[in-house]
């Protein structure tokens, strides 16, 4: 007889516990985000997609084109090419594209480039029907088209 009571106490007990987790969660505020018309603001670490780092004097990628960052890639999703051109002492990066379909996050082109040319971006809510804008992400043209 002592048994089905002491099944029936648990089950109360373990009843009385699950309520009173709800009930605390219940008065406190909502952490929901309404999508569409709000966003979160991201923390300093998210590692979006690679940019480039505009020189302040000349407004201009940084990049040397060096293709220290397509080496040091394990994805092997980075093609650089530069020029050197007349009057100017580093070569001017002419196509630096990014499969953003292959890439990682991790890290590695951001490091190792002598320059401090690439860093991360913000931008999180990338979507698409289609995989064609992220499978070559030109940033030197994304470059000029942001000119401030």
């Amino acid at each position: 007889m002592n048994g089905p009571l002491i099944n029936v106490w648990r089950g109360f007990r373990s009843l009385v516990s699950g309520m009173r987790i709800t009930l605390q969660q219940f008065f406190k505020p909502n952490v929901t985000v309404q999508y569409p018309h709000e966003s979160i603001k991201m923390p300093e670490r998210f590692r979006g997609h690679i940019i480039f780092v505009r020189d302040p004097d000349s407004g201009k990628s940084l990049c040397i084109a060096c293709k220290s960052c397509a080496k040091a890639c394990p994805s092997e999703c980075i093609v650089v090419d530069g020029v050197k051109r007349e009057g100017e002492k580093k070569k001017s990066v002419t196509e630096f594209k990014l499969d953003f379909t292959k890439c990682s996050l991790c890290g590695s082109c951001v490091e190792v480039c002598p320059a401090d040319a690439l860093r991360f971006s913000k931008e999180y809510n990338l979507a698409s029907p289609t995989k064609g804008e992220y499978v070559e992400i030109d940033l030197v043209r994304r470059l000029e088209a942001d000119k401030p």
